[in-house]
């Protein structure tokens, strides 16, 4: 006598993830995510997500400070991440696509929203080469995590690329100027981050400042000094840090190369 099966047997569509972790020196497939992390990594892609819409809305503050609260919660989720021994290739790979909307694609909608749209073809393709850079730096980091110099960035992080671009966009709308009467400076301002994405100056990454770690007691006070100085001018202050930043890459070049 057949025992009748269903139709459907052996057939299931599932979202269910399998990752491998070593212990006591076997390897031990673990299935599911960490949530925490991860949960700083989705609120990092809302943020890039809301600008985007936010920018379409014709609401360019509101939109640009989207970009820079993106930028704290993707420095906390890998934090949380290490902090907690909670990394996995699944919070990497998420986390690098969270970027590229957040770090990409959103200050790029903001940039041509606001300014660039004048400038016809031109003005989005400037903004196109900013997405498509910021992808491939986070490609390279990707590919060099793991033999490249920890307390080194090779070229601009996407990030502060992206803070220079909704920081000037935020400063131009405080200060009451026109978009399209920017637009050549605009065009200029994203080509450069975008070229500095891609280049190989290197930027000092901090992560030698680790949370367990010691640090001397000026530190504290220029970390609150930085927290008072923005809050009196948030945009012109994140800025000034951001050009600050990406200014230090050549800088530091060139000092090597004195060296």
């Amino acid at each position: 006598m057949k025992e009748n099966k269903p139709e459907d047997e052996g057939v299931s569509v599932t979202f269910e993830v399998v990752e491998g972790e070593m212990e006591g020196g076997r390897h031990v497939p673990r299935r599911g995510v960490y949530l925490l992390p991860n949960l700083f990594t989705t609120a990092a892609l809302f943020s890039g997500f809301y600008c985007v819409l936010a920018a379409m809305n014709g609401e360019y503050e509101n939109a640009a400070i989207a970009v820079f609260i993106a930028g704290v919660l993707d420095g906390l989720d890998g934090r949380v991440a290490r902090m907690t021994n909670t990394q996995s290739d699944f919070g990497t790979e998420y986390d690098s696509l969270s970027d590229v909307i957040a770090f990409g694609v959103a200050p790029a909608a903001l940039s041509y929203s606001w300014s660039l749209s004048v400038l016809g073809k031109y003005g989005w393709m400037a903004a196109f080469v900013f997405v498509a850079c910021a992808a491939l730096r986070l490609a390279r980091f990707n590919t060099q995590v793991e033999t490249a110099d920890k307390r080194f960035f090779t070229g601009l992080s996407s990030p502060v690329a992206a803070g220079l671009v909704a920081g000037f966009v935020w400063m131009g709308v405080d200060m009451g100027y026109s978009g399209p009467d920017v637009s050549g400076l605009v065009v200029v301002l994203v080509m450069v981050a975008a070229l500095l994405m891609v280049s190989n100056l290197p930027y000092y990454s901090f992560k030698d400042l680790g949370a367990k770690g010691r640090v001397p007691f000026v530190v504290i006070l220029a970390v609150i000094g930085v927290f008072v100085l923005v809050f009196i001018d948030p945009p012109k202050v994140l800025l000034l840090m951001s050009l600050v930043y990406a200014i230090s890459g050549p800088v530091l070049a060139y000092r090597k190369k004195q060296y």
